[in-house]
């Protein structure tokens, strides 16, 4: 059986942190990874994750299942962190998964339980493996335009022109905030025109909010999915702990399906709880736990909210220091875009070549996109950053 199978593509990112490990320069630099570092190279834990392990430690006196859908708890403060007052609670539907990935997969599945022949629109770029679990599961995608090159900002002109050729039945799929990979956002004004899109073709869209409080703030950066949960007749939202929780390992993400109907919330609950029975029974429940815990708790929330803006500021701080280095490298404003980008992620935009020039001369890592991880910098690599892409002809 097993000499049936065939070699699979291996993971471009995974197989560039391997030759990034097996660099010997000591200048080398990785911008390709998708974590948090700060600014000594680490993926810190956070205090409040800390503290609330400590005192789970303490009180936990079971490791026995939770429900099919996760802790009740868990669902509630998250649903409270993403969505705050925007929908009320009986509307919702809700399940944890095996982090942020683990959700998005659960809403492919919920979405081809629902229609088969649903077209899942997705945007170019987009995070890969979005494509690669629609390849997967062999679902219809349609790309959206994006990004635009030239501008390194969002097509947006483009991008309506594309979803007004959605109709009932497909799903949009959007970046609640942060865009992965580009760090392109659209603003409120442009989030209410896609609202209304999709009210006109009837499609139904589907929010991938992995950054929430790495952009503009918890709040700021939940609005949009709050604008769409609360002006939309259904959405689908996949929600991941892992960025601004720290808690990359613990796996720790939520499925909530959204319904103006609240007629609706028993049949969408029962079929969450019925998807992750046939994929994984019971969802992981530590970092849901203490992701709960510091929610629920004023003190570690306020701690935990303060540790992350400053997360959110030091690569703000990051992305003006490395635009007003390459302006003055370069005597242009051809990069102030990464000032105005958001997130841990932006586009250069250049080409493979030119990645890989960077890498070859440089020691400088990035994907072959152009995609550089901010949070990879820190205030000294900032000027050999910028000093390689103008010595590369970028």
């Amino acid at each position: 059986m097993f000499s049936n199978l065939k070699e699979q593509p291996g993971d471009k990112i995974l197989a560039l942190m391997q030759l990034y490990k097996d660099d010997p320069r000591p200048q080398k630099i990785d911008l390709g990874v998708g974590v948090y570092k700060n600014a000594e190279g680490q993926t810190p834990v956070m205090r409040a994750v800390k503290a609330a392990e400590k005192q789970l430690w303490e009180i936990q006196d079971t490791k026995s299942y939770v429900g099919l859908a996760g802790d009740p708890a868990f669902g509630d403060a998250m649903i409270g962190l993403v969505l705050g007052d925007a929908v009320a609670r009986d509307n919702i539907a809700a399940a944890a998964t095996p982090g942020g990935t683990g959700a998005v997969r659960q809403a492919f599945e919920m979405v081809r339980m629902a229609n088969p022949d649903a077209r899942v629109f997705v945007s170019n770029p987009t995070w890969p493996n979005h494509v690669s679990i629609l390849k997967f599961m062999g679902m219809p995608m349609v790309e959206y335009r994006y990004f635009d090159s030239a501008t390194r900002g969002v097509d947006f002109d483009g991008m309506i022109e594309d979803l007004k050729q959605t109709k009932p039945g497909d799903v949009v799929l959007l970046h609640g905030c942060c865009h992965n990979p580009t760090g392109a956002n659209l603003n409120l004004v442009q989030w209410q025109i896609v609202v209304d899109t999709l009210l006109e073709t009837g499609a139904v869209p589907m929010i991938d909010i992995a950054y929430q409080g790495f952009g503009d703030g918890l709040e700021e950066d939940a609005a949009a999915t709050r604008l769409v949960a609360s002006s939309m007749p259904e959405c689908l939202i996949a929600a991941s702990c892992s960025k601004n929780f720290g808690v990359y390992r613990e796996r720790t993400g939520i499925l909530m399906a959204v319904a103006q109907d609240k007629g609706l919330r028993g049949l969408n609950q029962g079929t969450l709880n019925y998807l992750n029975r046939q994929n994984y029974s019971f969802p992981p429940d530590h970092g849901a736990r203490v992701v709960t815990m510091i929610l629920n708790d004023a003190d570690l929330r306020a701690d935990w909210a303060a540790e992350l803006e400053e997360v959110r500021l030091s690569m703000l701080g990051l992305r003006e220091q490395l635009a007003g280095e390459l302006q003055r490298l370069s005597g242009s404003d051809r990069f102030a875009f990464l000032a105005e980008h958001r997130g841990m992620f932006s586009r250069l935009g250049t080409t493979p070549e030119m990645v890989d020039k960077l890498r070859e001369e440089h020691a400088i890592y990035m994907v072959g996109d152009s995609r550089l991880n901010i949070a990879g910098l820190n205030k000294n690599s900032v000027p050999i950053l910028a000093k390689a892409i103008i010595d590369c002809g970028i």
